[in-house]
């Protein structure tokens, strides 16, 4: 397999790992799209996340200061993947707004959110990975009790 195929998928995976982790322990109440929320809306989930996973796992201060530089290494990816006010529904749409679908422009997309995945993972699987070294046996077994309850549900809809 090519390397940047490689990176790509396990770059993927370090952050579908991050994100599921972060939301394994937090409870969420839907406000609208991710897109559509105020930076002020993206910052206050941002920090109820990090006291709720802070409190499931009884962090200590050091583990929650990982915890938050984790936080940060996301959001910086999710803001290279989607700027500020970039709506993934009209991306799509222009796609699809003539009378045949725009490929050149399609593969165009997919090139520049994979080169930003490729950019930005190792910083946000080194963050993860601090994180998760970090907590004691104890706690890794909540966190993977958390992804091993998932089957199918929403982490964030579990008590």
């Amino acid at each position: 397999m090519k390397s940047w195929i490689k990176r790509t998928l396990f770059g993927l995976f370090g952050a579908s790992i991050a994100v599921g982790g972060l939301s394994a322990c937090s409870h969420y109440r839907h406000e609208g799209p991710g897109w559509q929320r105020s930076a002020e809306d993206q910052a206050r989930m941002r920090d109820r996340v990090i006291e709720r996973v802070s409190a499931k796992l009884e962090l200590d201060a050091q583990q929650k200061q990982k915890l938050v530089a984790l936080a940060d290494k996301l959001h910086e990816q999710r803001q290279v993947l989607l700027p500020q006010g970039a709506d993934p529904r009209a991306q799509a749409q222009q796609l699809v707004a003539g009378d045949k679908f725009d490929r050149a422009k399609a593969q165009a997309l997919v090139s520049e959110k994979t080169a930003a995945v490729n950019a930005r993972s190792p910083e946000v699987i080194a963050a993860l990975g601090d994180f998760y070294d970090s907590l004691n046996p104890a706690q890794q077994a909540k966190v993977r009790e958390f992804m091993q309850r998932r089957h199918g549900g929403h982490w964030w809809h579990r008590g």
